[in-house]
């Protein structure tokens, strides 16, 4: 009989399952700061933010959650923040990264 993952190797599984689901539709951003992350393992899900150049709006802090149990992605919405703001949150470390940003190939979603 295999046992269960405990809680969170569970949050671990789903972080993971994440990680891989986003790169196709972030990637066109990069580089992109992970700024908020809230598992919620009861739900096989996990709701999280994200900061980087849009091409049409500058700046934004975008909200996703990402439902592992059906493997979906879901736009939740997205704020424009200030210029100082983005500053900041460049000198941490990037959660994807890129040589350069290239918002022309982005298609703006």
């Amino acid at each position: 009989m295999s046992k269960e993952p405990s809680t969170e190797e569970r949050v671990q599984q789903i972080l993971d399952m994440r990680d891989r689901k986003v790169q196709e539709h972030l990637r066109q951003y990069a580089p992109i700061w992970l700024v908020e992350e809230k598992p919620i393992p009861n739900e096989d899900a996990v709701q999280f933010n994200v900061v980087f150049h849009h091409p049409e709006y500058n700046w934004v802090n975008r909200r996703y959650r990402y439902d592992a149990f059906t493997d979906v992605l879901h736009y939740k919405g997205q704020r424009s923040i200030a210029e100082e703001d983005a500053f900041t949150i460049q000198n941490s470390e990037p959660y994807m990264t890129a040589p350069i940003i290239n918002t022309r190939r982005s298609y703006g979603g």
